[in-house]
C-alpha cells in the first residue's frame, strides 16, 4: 500500500517473526550469544525469557537458520497446560511415529531415536516455545528425558523459550531439581530509547530505504508509547506509515504520532478507556 510512496521494497514493520529483520541490540545479542554458548557446550537446559513481543521467536528463527547439519532440531510450539503426554509432541517435532504406542513404547522409541542420532554423529536439540504454558509435570518429564545418555554423553539438549511466567515457574520448590539442570538462562528486557531509534532505522534499511523517514521527536514518542517492546513498535510504525501515506506526508513527525495515538485511544477496538 505505502511501500512505493516511501521507497520501500517490502513492509518494514510486519509483526510476523522474520529473521531477515532481526535487530541485535545489546540484550538480544547477549541472549543469542548465550544460546550459542549453551549449544556449543552441550548445556542440559537453556532458558530464554522475555515479555510478549520482545523478539524471542525471531531470535529462535535466526538461531535455526545458523545451525549446521550436525544438529537435529525439533520445535514444539503448541504448548498448553493440559498436554497429557509431552513426549507425543516431542516425537511429532522430530518427525517420529508416536500414535498407537503405550507410554513405555514411546519412551523406548524416543530413546532409540536419540541413540541413532548420536551414532550418526548428530546432536539432538529440542526447542520448546511458549514454555511458560507447561505444567510442572511436563517439565519434570523433560528432566527425565534429559537423563538419557550413552557412554556419559548427553543425548538431548533442551532450549526453553517463554514469557516471564516461565521464570516464576522454574522457581517453584517442586522444580528445584530441574532448575539445577539449567546451565544457561537470560531475560530479554525492552529496548532502550536509543535502541528504538536504531531498531527503526535497521528495519527501514532492510526494507530498502536508506534516508531517514521518522523525525527524532517522532522516534522518541514511539519509544515512549511502545515502552520499547519490538512488536508494539512495529504495530505503531506500520500504522504511522498508513496515516502518512494517506496524508501525503513525506516524513513521519511527532504530530502524526500524536494523531495516531489519539485515534487509537478514541476509536481503537482494543483501546483502554481513560479513567475519570
Amino acid at each position: 500500500m505505502y511501500e512505493a510512496f516511501y521507497g520501500l521494497k517490502e513492509k518494514p514493520f510486519s509483526i510476523q517473526p522474520d529473521p531477515d529483520f532481526l535487530f541485535l541490540g545489546k540484550r538480544h545479542s547477549l541472549a543469542y550469544t548465550m544460546l550459542q554458548y549453551g549449544i556449543q557446550n552441550r548445556a542440559n537446559f537453556s532458558v530464554i525469557c522475555g515479555d510478549i513481543g520482545c523478539g524471542k521467536t525471531t531470535l529462535i528463527r535466526h538461531l535455526l537458520n545458523q545451525l549446521g547439519p550436525d544438529l537435529t532440531v525439533g520445535l514444539v510450539y503448541n504448548t498448553h497446560p493440559d498436554i497429557a503426554d509431552l513426549l507425543e509432541w516431542i516425537m511429532l517435532a522430530f518427525g517420529q511415529p508416536y500414535e498407537g504406542m503405550s507410554s513405555v513404547a514411546r519412551y523406548d522409541a524416543f530413546q532409540r531415536f536419540l541413540i541413532n542420532e548420536y551414532g550418526a554423529g548428530r546432536r539432538t536439540i529440542l526447542i520448546v516455545d511458549e514454555a511458560q504454558n507447561l505444567s510442572v509435570g511436563a517439565l519434570e518429564s523433560l528432566r527425565m528425558l534429559s537423563n538419557i545418555n550413552v557412554d556419559k554423553a548427553q543425548l538431548l539438549q533442551v532450549i526453553l523459550v517463554g514469557q516471564p511466567q516461565l521464570r516464576d515457574l522454574l522457581q517453584k520448590p517442586e522444580l528445584h531439581q530441574f532448575a539445577q539442570r539449567v546451565a544457561v538462562d537470560f531475560f530479554i528486557p525492552p529496548l532502550t530509547s536509543e535502541e528504538v531509534a536504531a531498531y527503526i532505522t535497521h528495519r527501514l534499511q532492510v526494507a530498502g530505504r536508506e534516508e531517514p523517514l521518522f523525525t527524532p521527536a517522532a522516534v522518541q514518542r514511539i519509544a515512549q508509547a511502545s515502552h520499547g517492546v519490538p512488536r508494539s513498535i512495529n504495530i505503531l510504525c506500520d500504522t504511522l506509515l498508513v496515516y502518512g501515506f494517506a496524508s501525503d506526508s513525506v516524513v513521519i513527525d511527532a504530530a502524526l504520532v500524536e494523531d495516531v495515538l489519539r485515534d487509537r485511544q478514541e476509536y481503537g477496538v482494543l483501546s483502554v478507556p481513560p479513567t475519570a
